[in-house]
């Protein structure tokens, strides 16, 4: 009953003088704090760096008089830079992100201290003790982070041109985004031979390179542009990419993570092939010295050098096929059977590989002497570790991850040009061998004519379909890929080591109990409680709910390059299958919340499945689900059997609450922090495209600029979700998210009915919010639902009121 409660008195009116009772400013500040974290899920083996979050309690730490220091033991000071997410609405610090460097001893856990100065000259966000250094200057970005040297130009299609080891070896060169597409598909296998389709060859184009300040432990390097066609091609660029390049202090690993919008048209464009290629530096190195390797299933690797000196007739000598097989130069000749070394040339060598992972239940494997020549099958597997690595003995080399490689199907590792002086590797996110990506709708409308037709059809399928409505473009899609530099081939076991780290990078997290007890995200969850049989019934029950959904994915198969992240609405008993084919009941796309199921069972829990879970679901739903360009920018779409075919497009699929808790906990994941930036524009489509438009009676018709009709449910709280964010993290449009904050919560308190008047207008100039087309004159009406209190309504309202309340008490401007 509390929740209702406390929903009705804060939008009804009463909030200055109840909120102040219930939520009291804290003024009291210590001069210092403690919070520890832990590595979910157990101590990882290897880590290349880490980021995350911490909440602090309000008004006891602001920003320009606090600094953060790490102990991994009570006598071991740990590097640490820090920087601020979020802020109490009296400028105190609320969230902190904190990156750790790189290191081969790993404590179990980390204890952060927020330590009060008064008068503090130094820089409050790092501690400035790292080795990390960068280099900007007019035509590229330098990064060293001691172990590696990473050079980032600023024109062009290279987006890394070298990669060079702490030694000096340069062990990666000419990094850039590939793109393959196609201008149309055949019907059928019959229709190949009369069809007039256009192949085109893409690389990436560089229009905007930054790197992070104040870097001690971490640099971001970000690199924004567009696909550029190749081989004299007639074609605009197009997929807009954004790139960010993570490195940390004494690490040999560099994180990537690639978003993609689609802004192509669904039926003349056909994305067959999406990919990263870097070349590997091999002149010098023997044949029998270089080294290809693949991650195959569970931590085992296909271990094979370009000239193999074993299995052959004549033996080489055992020490010398120990040396190949384990990755290790080879003895001088002088020390080989001599029938084998004088017969070298006849022994051929492999230039190029391939592992093409076609679904989520098999990979194959093959390789070939060099273009032109047959492939040569290699038995493959049902689930690849998404790791390659090229290189010599000598040489060193480069291994490249894909994260969820076989989830995120199709997708396949491609080796080439290994026997030349410079080796290619390439991460394919989406697999050339596959079918095309195709975009189009999966109906032609079947005759609807109007919206009279429209709603007689979701009687039946539950769809709301549109014409022109079904289209992909604006969605996207975020993918994580890793680098690791070395200074020789790796052993097979580092490898494997680092297959488990791609697919489950290291998390560190603060308990339940000390998230619960800062009230930064929330008080409307609890740590669960099993005392009693009915408390421990409802937690076997939420334990049974997450299980199931978990099981589900594993047991549908519910994977793939858009679709990995997302689960469906509806089962069909008949069937015995989900409803996958039928109109509203097919992909979810985040109805009813269940993003907020699982975050707040998380933050309940502290358990790593759900956490994994639930960070998949982020990374789908606030993407492919989602407008992130053109009129309906900011818009989710409803639940469908494409993510983006249904008509209807609403706020409240895009809810950025959904994304919230990930951001903070995360220490501010900076693509998510831009897509919840993105959704400060939401509002603006409502001056185009109304939600009730099949439905309204009152004759309203929305115009660009003007008034807009918004509900006063999943509409509102999904805008408030996102000025309410925008004001905790103070970036640049914060007063504007906040003046639309409160100006809307003054404006429902006063409708004669409040809250429960269901709809109101909201003036797009003013930002000020007054009474429904229906009810202009504010006589009062009454219109509500099951959904006007769901899709992250009553978390928005809640944490509205604690934040809005030290504001009946002093008025707080700026951070700090």
């Amino acid at each position: 009953m509390a929740r209702p409660f406390i929903l009705s008195i804060a939008i009804c009116g009463l909030f200055d003088s109840v909120v102040s009772q219930l939520f009291p400013n804290s003024t009291n500040s210590s001069s210092s704090s403690s919070a520890s974290v832990h590595w979910l899920g157990g101590k990882p083996a290897y880590n290349c760096g880490t980021t995350f979050g911490l909440p602090w309690p309000q008004g006891q730490h602001y920003p320009k008089n606090t600094t953060f220091t790490a102990e991994a033991t009570s006598d071991e000071q740990a590097e640490l830079q820090t920087w601020v997410t979020g802020y109490w609405a009296d400028g105190s610090v609320k969230w902190t992100g904190h990156a750790i460097p790189a290191s081969e001893s790993l404590a179990d856990k980390y204890t952060i201290t927020a330590q009060n100065l008064k008068n503090a000259t130094t820089s409050p966000y790092t501690n400035k003790t790292g080795s990390l250094t960068v280099n900007n200057t007019t035509s590229r970005i330098i990064v060293n982070t001691g172990k590696l040297t990473v050079s980032f130009p600023k024109k062009g299609s290279i987006l890394i041109d070298t990669i060079q080891t702490k030694s000096g070896k340069i062990i990666g060169k000419d990094g850039h985004l590939v793109l393959q597409s196609q201008s149309g598909v055949a019907s059928n296998s019959d229709d190949r031979a009369n069809s007039s389709i256009n192949y085109l060859n893409f690389l990436s184009n560089i229009e905007e390179v930054s790197v992070s300040e104040n870097v001690s432990v971490r640099a971001l390097v970000t690199v924004r542009g567009k696909h550029q066609v190749q081989d004299g091609g007639s074609h605009a660029d197009w997929l807009p990419f954004v790139l960010r390049f993570y490195l940390y202090a004494n690490s040999d690993s560099i994180r990537i993570v690639h978003s993609l919008v689609f802004d192509g048209a669904a039926s003349e464009a056909f994305i067959t092939g999406v990919g990263i290629r870097f070349g590997v530096p091999l002149g010098g190195e023997a044949q029998y010295n270089r080294h290809v390797r693949f991650a195959g299933v569970d931590g085992g690797l296909l271990s094979e050098s370009v000239q193999g000196i074993n299995g052959l007739r004549r033996d080489p000598g055992q020490v010398v096929r120990t040396a190949q097989v384990d990755g290790e130069e080879l003895p001088a000749s002088s020390t080989w059977d001599v029938r084998v070394f004088s017969r070298l040339r006849w022994i051929p060598t492999w230039s190029d590989y391939s592992l093409s992972q076609l679904s989520s239940d098999g990979f194959s494997l093959k390789k070939r002497t060099k273009a032109g020549q047959s492939w040569v099958n290699i038995p493959g597997g049902t689930r690849a570790g998404g790791l390659a690595y090229l290189g010599g003995a000598t040489k060193g080399g480069l291994a490249v991850g894909l994260r969820d490689f076989w989830k995120r199907f199709p997708s396949v590792l491609d080796i080439s040009n290994a026997v030349s002086d410079q080796g290619q590797i390439t991460v394919w996110l989406y697999d050339p061998a596959a079918q095309p990506l195709d975009l189009r709708s999966y109906h032609d409308g079947l005759g609807q004519d109007g919206y009279a037709d429209e709603l007689d059809a979701r009687e039946i399928t539950y769809e709301d379909w549109e014409p022109n409505f079904d289209t992909p473009y604006g969605i996207a899609r975020t993918t994580e890929v890793f680098l690791f530099g070395f200074e020789e081939t790796p052993t097979s076991e580092k490898l494997a080591g680092l297959t488990e780290y791609i697919n489950n990078p290291p998390v560190l997290v603060a308990e339940p109990a000390y998230l619960q007890e800062s009230k930064a995200i929330g008080t409307y969850w609890s740590i669960p409680d099993t005392k009693s049989p009915q408390a421990a019934t409802i937690e076997n029950h939420l334990d049974f709910l997450f299980k199931f959904y978990e099981e589900k994915v594993e047991q549908r198969k519910w994977y793939g390059f858009l679709d990995y992240g997302n689960f469906m609405h509806t089962y069909d008993t008949d069937r015995h299958s989900w409803r996958y084919d039928v109109g509203g009941y097919g992909w979810d796309n985040s109805k009813l919340s269940p993003d907020l199921f699982f975050w707040l069972y998380f933050l309940r829990t502290g358990r790593h499945d759900v956490y994994r879970f639930a960070e998949a679901l982020t990374r789908h739903t606030g993407e492919v689900d989602v407008y992130h360009i053109g009129k309906w920018k900011g818009l989710g779409t409803r639940q469908g059997v494409q993510h983006f075919s249904d008509s209807t497009k609403q706020a409240r699929r895009s809810q950025p609450q959904y994304r919230k808790y990930f951001y903070y906990i995360s220490g501010g994941d900076e693509r998510v922090g831009e897509l919840m930036d993105e959704l400060l524009d939401t509002v603006n489509t409502y001056g185009i495209l109304d939600p009730n438009r099949k439905v309204r009676t009152d004759g309203f018709v929305p115009s660009p600029g003007s008034s807009v009709a918004i509900g006063l449910g999943t509409d509102w709280g999904a805008l408030a979700g996102g000025w309410l964010i925008a004001w905790e993290r103070r970036g640049a449009r914060w007063e504007e998210a906040k003046t639309k904050l409160t100006n809307t919560m003054t404006g429902i308190a006063a409708l004669k009915n409040g809250f429960v008047t269901g709809s109101s207008l909201f003036n797009l100039a003013s930002s000020t919010l007054g009474p429904p087309p229906a009810d202009l004159n504010n006589t009062g009406s009454v219109s509500v639902s099951h959904l006007s209190a769901v899709f992250g309504l009553p978390e928005v309202v809640s944490e509205a009121i604690e934040y809005y309340a030290p504001l009946s008490q002093q008025d707080s401007k700026t951070p700090g």
